[in-house]
């Protein structure tokens, strides 16, 4: 039992510590590279998941090749660290994304979305300055609203029934209550009786390419919405993951105790000839 519950932890983790290096090279090769904002709110986080893995597939991988029970008790502390981090972002994402999200607009495809639909902590997160201009950057750099411009003969009823994304909805156009008029995809005029409403979105929207509705509530509220429906997929694959780390964990607790409990019969027994 000592022997197999050794070699399943070493073999998890060899392959663990494998992964590992593509993880920290891909960080690496970003941060080398020229960087976008968009690629450095990216590198960060895979340098931190690369080390992490290194280090404690190192950690179990020694100790149970070895059975040295001073690095399995640091990897086991380690992987339940992360079982804990793992289960309360698990909850975290659940709470923070639980609102219904998108107002259904009459006779239009897409739905409309606005920033105080979702919870305070993520208001601010996107709110905040810094954290903004990292994402309009990326909004820049994937060239969202350029997609919009192959629709530019197309006729106002046509468009209106387009099935827009989220950030398309409320970045690349201003909002339907504003009551611009349509002239083109990413080109609206203001109607001679005025704006239906005083809201700063409404304000905010330029025909300017590089501006548009970059910087209204409701490209914030689309950002969001997109967010949302990727925490809802990261959410499922974590607690597929969160299942099997707590496996790896229960088999590494088998593989401490049983290379204890051989330590002692081994001292044990050595002693009983002395």
């Amino acid at each position: 039992m000592v022997k197999i519950s050794n070699s399943l932890v070493g073999v998890l983790n060899f392959h663990t510590l494998l992964i590992s290096f593509p993880v920290i090279g891909i960080a690496l090769w970003l941060r080398i590279k020229s960087p976008t904002e968009c690629e450095l709110f990216l590198q960060l986080p895979l340098l931190v998941v690369g080390v992490f893995l290194f280090v404690v597939s190192v950690l179990g991988f020694v100790g149970s090749c070895f059975r040295d029970s001073i690095f399995l008790c640091l990897y086991l502390f380690l992987l339940f660290l992360l079982i804990l981090a793992m289960a309360a972002f698990t909850v975290f994402a659940f709470v923070v994304t639980n609102k219904n999200i998108g107002q259904a607009i009459s006779g239009k495809g897409y739905r409309e979305y606005r920033l105080g639909d979702y919870s305070h902590w993520l208001q601010k997160r996107v709110g905040d300055r810094k954290n903004w201009r990292a994402i309009h950057g990326c909004l820049k750099e994937a060239k969202v609203c350029g997609r919009l411009e192959d629709d530019i003969g197309t006729k106002a009823s046509e468009f209106y029934r387009k099935n827009l994304s989220p950030i398309q909805s409320g970045c690349c156009k201003p909002p339907t209550y504003c009551g611009f008029t349509y002239v083109n995809a990413t080109y609206w005029l203001i109607p001679r009786s005025g704006l239906s409403s005083s809201n700063s979105d409404c304000k905010t929207w330029s025909n300017d390419q590089d501006k548009l509705c970059y910087g209204c509530n409701a490209c914030k509220g689309g950002v969001l919405a997109t967010l949302k429906n990727g925490w809802k997929k990261v959410v499922i694959l974590n607690a597929a993951l969160l299942a099997f780390v707590i496996v790896i964990y229960s088999v590494g607790c088998c593989a401490f105790r049983n290379n204890k409990s051989h330590s002692h019969h081994t001292h044990f027994y050595r002693g009983g000839y002395h």
